[in-house]
């Protein structure tokens, strides 16, 4: 009933562990596998290691988390021995980033062969300079770096764009362009930030960082609902999932599956069982037999 084919890749359920939470080791990847994730993404990783900020990197907010962590992660060498350690049968999506087409490239063709898919983070809005949402908030960017990673490997490949731009349609177009198998909607929003009163100093050592969590569920609905209307690749929607009621919304805006991040930091990746289990009993409910007769049920009205 929860099985669904996201370019090309079966899942279990559509519910994925987003980038950035759980996604730097292999035994967090594990744990959340265990814990009924249709698939899991890696926290995004580079050619080289990347110290990141210096800590404080994360502070809560009313309706989320703002964190600045710079995208630390220790090279593609390290992340395929963590690779190598996983040990279950949900698809695996590494999550890459570079400073230029070329780079996001060669990681890509380092990684490929450990991984189901490949998403492009391209938005990352606290990213140090030339990577993340300098990359995606321009069209002619985004389309160079989807092409020189489609014709660099032969997995699935899915753009995550930032909804920090002012007009997403002509980037997800221009990635559908380049090639992109399917969309992630959306990456944090932002940047933010927040200040702490005694010492009258941002919190963040980076002062500002990207948005997530309940707050940002509107805006990433809008922006799967809007898109779906205007490709004709599958959407992986993304932002302030935090039970099975978020997933349903997501799912009749126009996404095929969803990745869950801030909500782990609240429930523990135990909130994957919690959902699908809730997901089911909806559909039965609901006499939905299949979950593509849910995706987007909000444009049909």
């Amino acid at each position: 009933m929860l099985e669904i084919d996201f370019c090309g890749i079966e899942m279990k359920n559509p519910t994925m562990l987003a980038a950035g939470i759980m996604g730097s080791t292999a035994a967090s990847l594990n744990w959340v596998a265990r814990c009924g994730a249709g698939g899991v993404v890696t926290k995004s990783f580079a050619l080289e290691a990347n110290k990141g900020y210096k800590n404080p990197t994360t502070v809560e907010v009313d309706g989320g988390i703002i964190n600045a962590i710079g995208l630390s992660n220790p090279g593609v060498e390290t992340f395929k021995t963590e690779l190598n350690q996983f040990s279950h049968d949900v698809p695996v999506v590494a999550s890459v980033y570079g400073s230029t087409p070329q780079e996001f490239s060669q990681v890509a063709s380092a990684i490929e062969n450990k991984v189901d898919m490949i998403e492009l983070n391209v938005s990352c809005p606290h990213a140090m300079s030339g990577c993340g949402a300098a990359i995606g908030q321009d069209p002619d960017l985004t389309y160079q770096v989807v092409s020189a990673v489609k014709k660099a490997v032969s997995v699935p490949v899915i753009a995550k764009l930032t909804p920090n731009v002012t007009d997403l349609v002509e980037i997800a177009l221009s990635a559908q362009k380049g090639g992109s198998d399917g969309l992630t909607l959306i990456n944090s929003l932002g940047p933010g930030m927040k200040i702490d009163l005694e010492t009258a100093r941002p919190i963040l050592s980076n002062g500002f960082g990207g948005m997530s969590g309940p707050a940002i569920k509107p805006i990433a609905l809008r922006c799967v609902y809007q898109i779906y209307d205007a490709v004709k690749v599958p959407i992986m929607g993304v932002g302030g999932i935090m039970d099975y009621r978020d997933v349903v919304e997501f799912l009749y805006a126009g996404a095929s599956a969803v990745q869950i991040g801030t909500a782990i930091m609240y429930h523990g990746p135990e909130i994957f069982a919690q959902i699908t289990q809730g997901l089911e009993k909806f559909m039965l409910e609901h006499d939905f037999q299949v979950l593509e007769e849910m995706i987007g049920l909000a444009h049909e009205l």
